[in-house]
């Protein structure tokens, strides 16, 4: 076993735990250690102590990652419970980086603060924060104030913009530091209002996306991205979708992955897929698209780990 000699921690280690339960694609080979903290304080204690060439992941809730089938050599740390509270004041919102992006925005809008456009994001608001999310135009990064984060070392840091550096659809957190709170400023809005502009998004992206398959979002980034005033480029903002959809790889299989024939910038496990045939099947989409309009698609789906071993 890898790093028998781990830390003492008040949170939980389980030792070579598969990790595809915990992704939304439903695939993954096992991490060296799971660790789930208890708190900050225990997160930051374990951190410290730990060996510093020890190598760190920190997931969420697997909506944006691709785990690849032979696992993780690291000890892999998914933050719980003691990480998903939402706090509000003035119009302010302060919440744990386990909470999800739609169960804050619920409760901004019900005491009127428009953060709507993390509703329709699927993940946590550690992940919203570390990739930059965003929807309808509006980023992460256009109601950040700042964040908490444990270092690699075990140092709790606030974070400003201006530590993250938020670009499209990411941003400059160090590798091995864990965002654990998250505060956001938005504009007040009639609470009605505000969910019954939800209730839009959510039929909106229903009617034009797969939500009821297996995906992790959007797999590509638009080829577009930002502006120079950290908008989102209207000039050159290109279409991931429609670059596929123009290369002929609407639908396209293998083995048990698909571009969903309902929106093809989404990976879709139909079921028994592995992650070299989800990664693969990307990789296909990739060179069609370059062979056809030269556009070289970046990869919005995080992917971790080692392929699985040859068999014999």
């Amino acid at each position: 076993m890898k790093y028998p000699n781990l830390p003492p921690t008040s949170g939980k280690l389980t030792p070579d735990r598969p990790l595809g339960d915990l992704t939304w694609l439903r695939v993954g080979g096992p991490a060296d250690w799971l660790f789930q903290p208890k708190d900050e304080a225990d997160l930051a204690g374990f951190l410290a102590a730990l060996d510093g060439d020890v190598p760190v992941f920190p997931i969420g809730v697997g909506s944006n990652l691709i785990v690849r089938d032979g696992g993780l050599r690291a000890v892999v740390i998914r933050l719980g419970r003691g990480f998903n509270g939402i706090e509000i004041e003035g119009n302010r919102v302060t919440a744990g980086a386990a909470a999800l992006d739609a169960h804050v925005a619920r409760k901004a809008a019900d005491a009127g603060i428009d953060l709507t456009f993390l509703r329709t994001i699927p993940g946590a608001i550690g992940g919203a924060v570390r990739m930059n999310a965003g929807c309808y135009g509006t980023y992460t990064k256009d109601a950040f104030v700042e964040a908490r984060a444990v270092t690699r070392q075990g140092k709790i840091v606030t974070l400003t913009a201006d530590d993250l550096n938020f670009q499209y659809r990411q941003s400059d957190l160090p590798v091995g530091w864990v965002i654990t709170h998250a505060t956001f400023e938005g504009p007040q809005g009639d609470p009605e209002a505000l969910h019954a502009k939800m209730q839009a998004q959510l039929k909106k992206r229903d009617e034009t996306q797969p939500t009821k398959e297996r995906t992790a979002g959007s797999t590509f980034r638009n080829p577009g991205g930002f502006s120079s005033t950290g908008r989102a480029d209207d000039v050159h903002d290109l279409k991931a979708w429609k670059v596929i959809d123009d290369a002929g790889m609407r639908g396209a299989r293998r083995g048990g992955a698909q571009m969903s024939p309902m929106h093809p910038n989404f990976l879709v496990n139909l079921g028994g897929a592995t992650a070299a045939d989800l990664e693969e099947l990307g990789e296909d989409v990739r060179k069609s698209v370059f062979k056809n309009s030269g556009i070289e698609l970046e990869w919005e789906i995080m992917r971790v780990g080692e392929t699985a071993p040859d068999k014999p």
